[in-house]
């Protein structure tokens, strides 16, 4: 096969292992960012063009012909809001509604109708046949912030005029296109249509994201996942020791998996010129549910208060009203991590247990805040996310409760020995990732600086590292990034 056919073949075929991690996106991205470059100083409006076409042929690379749902997504959803702005008074709710409707159907069809069918036959004795249906990698994330505009729009907190183009940038933006994080309309689309040239420090505070976007998950996540992988598919397989510690590998494994990609997406906005918020900070080192909650996954948590959880009453409507609104937020919360029973039993946990805190806050509040609470509060709130995570990750809830009792019947720390002279560096890497995150932000943030501020060489020996860890630890095949499933 020629050079001709093997570009051909890769601009044609999608391939089921494309990600931004992987190496052909990064040899891609780097042709890709000449272009736009070039295009950032001359005009703006085929560089926006430019970046929609190229956001479009990722979403083909991860979704073939499913990609199509995008631009139909981008088109529906811009001329409904763009009526709904314009629209009188009496007709704007009625609108708002179908709008949603218009933005939500294709989520609810490619990811819960074979969900709504099993539920089916399981209640009423039934036996509809499933339907045979892939769901578009990235659909609930630009879903969500396809809703967020809208509903924006209908409240007044964004009032801007936009056009066609910069809705499809908004809406298609590659970085974002996979596993978020979800963007709102008031913090992207200013940017997008101001025309300026790229900021120096901007873009090497990017590179610097991607290179711990990549220690996060090329090397580390990548490299335990496999022995997590082991102990939920087998929980009796391995003592309840080894067991354990697949449940702090995968622990740790999401959250590097997951703010890896963040770090990664941000990272390559920045380079481009556009400042995100953070999806992450230090979730584990929360201390109540709450806390922890205001940490992961931001840009979903966030989300789910403002178009859920306050729209249903908040906190405004008595304290057992709050509750509810509490569980009924966190239960949609699991569902729209997938279609499974577990992932509704996961959301259940972290909504009783945000119950439980509330509930508490009123004599928890008159505890001294010495170190000793402190840690026990830590302790508690680690120990309940762990578990939780069980729910998410094992396929039934039999293997979740197998894999805990387990551990609760079969631990010894004589395990420990053999499990470390067998599997030492998946246990440096355990510590190391745990110790790691252990660190305060202010931390981080002098880390990120010192990288800005260093000159280019120590900036291209430390990507050249970084580089060849990724070679060293990759996998026999790429791992696919957790969140990118939902």
């Amino acid at each position: 096969m020629n050079i001709f056919d093997s570009l051909l073949q890769f601009f044609t075929t999608p391939d089921a292992e494309w990600s931004i991690v992987t190496m052909p996106f990064m040899v891609l991205f780097i042709v890709f960012f000449g272009g736009y470059i070039w295009l950032n100083r001359m005009r703006h409006t085929a560089m926006l063009a430019y970046v929609v076409v190229f956001s479009l042929f990722f979403a083909f690379k991860a979704n073939g012909w499913l990609m199509l749902l995008l631009p139909l997504t981008v088109l529906l959803s811009w001329k409904m809001t763009d009526m709904l702005r314009r629209c009188e008074a009496g007709r704007r709710r009625w609108l708002l509604a179908a709008t949603v409707a218009v933005e939500l159907l294709p989520l609810l069809y490619f990811k819960y109708t074979n969900f709504f069918i099993e539920t089916l036959n399981g209640m009423l004795a039934t036996n509809f046949s499933l339907l045979s249906i892939i769901l578009p990698i990235g659909i609930s994330f630009y879903t969500l912030q396809a809703i967020s505009y809208t509903v924006d729009v209908y409240k007044g907190r964004f009032s801007a005029e936009v056009s066609l183009l910069e809705y499809a940038f908004y809406l298609t933006f590659f970085p974002l296109l996979m596993a978020g994080p979800i963007t709102r309309a008031e913090v992207l689309i200013p940017q997008i249509q101001e025309r300026k040239a790229l900021d120096e420090r901007l873009v090497y505070a990017g590179l610097w994201l991607i290179i711990v976007g990549l220690l996060k998950k090329a090397v580390v996540a990548d490299y335990i996942a496999q022995y997590n992988a082991w102990i939920f598919d087998d929980p009796l397989g391995y003592s309840g020791f080894e067991g354990a510690m697949g449940v702090l590998g995968y622990t740790l494994q999401i959250y590097l998996d997951f703010s890896g990609y963040s770090d990664m997406s941000i990272g390559i906005a920045a380079v481009m010129g556009f400042q995100l918020r953070e999806n992450f900070n230090f979730p584990y080192q929360s201390l109540n549910l709450t806390e922890f909650w205001r940490r992961w996954h931001i840009a979903l948590s966030t989300w789910f208060r403002d178009y859920v959880y306050i729209p249903l009453g908040g906190n405004r409507k008595g304290k057992w009203r709050t509750y509810l609104n509490s569980f009924v937020t966190m239960l949609l919360s699991g569902l729209w991590h997938g279609a499974s029973w577990m992932f509704v039993i996961w959301g259940a946990l972290h909504g009783i247990g945000l119950i439980i805190h509330k509930a508490s806050k009123w004599w928890l509040d008159k505890i001294p805040n010495t170190w000793y609470v402190k840690f026990a509060a830590f302790l508690i709130t680690f120990i309940y996310v762990a578990v939780g995570w069980v729910f998410f990750r094992s396929p039934s809830v039999e293997s979740a409760l197998t894999l805990l009792g387990h551990i609760g019947s079969d631990f010894s720390w004589d395990y420990l020995p053999p499990f470390l002279s067998t599997r030492l560096v998946w246990m440096l890497f355990l510590v190391l990732g745990f110790a790691l995150h252990g660190l305060r932000k202010r931390h981080s943030d002098r880390l990120s600086e010192w990288f800005v501020r260093s000159p280019w060489l120590v900036k291209l020996l430390i990507f050249v590292v970084v580089m060849q860890l990724v070679i060293n630890f990759r996998q026999d095949s790429v791992q696919p990034f957790i969140y990118a499933q939902f």
